[in-house]
């Protein structure tokens, strides 16, 4: 086989050329569109605000009421059930909506109770019958007595036999026997009703005690249940209900500061859904459990509020400060007086100055601040900032004056 003539295979210097041109050129195109890409990621991450989030600076209290600590907790009832049923069944109504208040006792729901009033009609068929047996007794009691009677006359003649007078007095007692059998079988039968109208009761379910539903968890067509079954598609409850005048708040208190807080102390509160200072309410400590919670090294204590208003809401958020019980002082005009009190987050350190940033019209602005007192996690504020002020207590560490930032919502 003869061997292959490469040498006549060569390409033309014009289309060489023309090829590393082009070649060139698309090494260019994505070089250049690589730097514009990166340069667009470089000016929008540039442009890109930070997120901060900020509180307002609250104004100072008087020296009437100092604060031996600060503290979080949330609102909690002391009466709320989820309510339900006794008997599994199944739904056949309900007659309530979240948000509804209800009295004590009133109707929830009912259960299916076709077979409960079947027994009960039977407990009562049976307890007629018994009944009805009782008079026709009483009537042959009467005319075995009246044989006696005669039969105890005839025999005192000397007429009669012992034996007639001993068959005449066992007639009386067998019939006085039956007469209180029947009347057993009555009272029989009457629990029985009585055991059939429960079942039937089961049936509908009440509310324990005046409060508002807070969660509706049960429709009709679906299976209830006391307890769980059915591979999680029984139902074990109709309804949560909360007294809403019984609402109060639960704190844990660090155990190291748990000292600080005494039966009955006052407290004030500020619900983190309305923070502002008209919206403080006077409460006092109800109880502190005795017992710490060696994992969260905490105490847990429950604070009862004074004046509840429709505002308190089951697991809101709270802040609270233990007041310490002292008489008030004279006022020093000599004295520098706190111009408001902010948290200790809020504060930033420069070398040996303390500063923080304010945020205003979307721009920070680095303000001096002049710290007093601590308060808990609060501390008041000399000079440097007012009440009012918005604040930033978290955000990137890098953050300078003028900045542009943006607020978490």
């Amino acid at each position: 086989m003869p061997a292959a003539d490469l040498s006549s295979l060569k390409i033309h210097d014009s289309a060489r050329s023309k090829g590393s041109a082009g070649k060139f050129l698309s090494i260019f195109a994505a070089v250049v569109g690589a730097i514009v890409l990166l340069g667009g990621a470089f000016v929008a991450l540039r442009s890109r605000k930070p997120v901060v989030e900020v509180t307002a600076a609250r104004a100072a209290g008087g020296t009437d009421e100092v604060t031996a600590l600060n503290a979080s907790g949330y609102i909690t009832p002391r009466r709320r059930a989820t309510v339900a049923a006794k008997i599994t069944g199944r739904v056949t109504g309900v007659f309530f909506d979240e948000g509804n208040n209800v009295k004590e006792g009133q109707l929830l729901a009912t259960l299916d109770d076709s077979d409960a009033q079947k027994s009960l009609a039977a407990a009562k068929a049976d307890e007629g019958s018994a009944a009805a047996a009782i008079p026709d007794l009483q009537v042959q009691l009467r005319l075995a007595e009246i044989q006696l009677k005669r039969t105890q006359g005839l025999v005192d003649a000397k007429v009669q036999t012992q034996e007639a007078l001993d068959s005449a007095r066992a007639s009386v007692d067998s019939l006085k026997a039956k007469i209180a059998l029947a009347k057993q079988q009555v009272e029989a039968a009457q629990a029985r009703i009585a055991e059939a109208q429960q079942a039937v009761d089961n049936c509908t379910i009440r509310a324990p005690f005046a409060g508002r539903i807070v969660s509706k968890d049960a429709q009709v067509g679906e299976m209830v249940s006391p307890v769980s079954a059915g591979g999680g598609f029984t139902r074990t409850g109709i309804a949560t209900i909360v007294d809403m005048k019984s609402n109060e708040i639960e704190v844990d208190v660090n155990e190291a500061y748990i000292a600080k807080v005494k039966d009955n102390q006052r407290v004030e509160a500020r619900l983190d859904a309305y923070p502002d200072d008209k919206d403080k309410y006077a409460a006092h400590v109800r109880t502190i459990i005795p017992s710490a919670d060696r994992q969260k090294a905490t105490v847990k204590v429950r604070i009862s509020i004074d004046k509840l208003d429709s505002k308190v809401l089951p697991d809101m958020g709270v802040k609270v400060a233990f007041l310490e019980d002292e008489p008030p002082k004279k006022k020093d005009p000599n004295a520098v007086v706190a111009k408001a009190v902010i948290p200790q987050s809020a504060v930033r350190k420069d070398g040996g100055s303390t500063y923080v940033l304010l945020v205003k019209n979307g721009a920070l602005e680095r303000r001096g601040v002049t710290l007093g007192a601590q308060r808990g996690s609060d501390v008041d504020i000399l000079a440097g900032v007012n009440a009012g002020d918005t604040l930033v207590v978290k955000g990137p560490e890098d953050l300078k004056d003028g900045q542009a930032v943006e607020i978490k919502q």
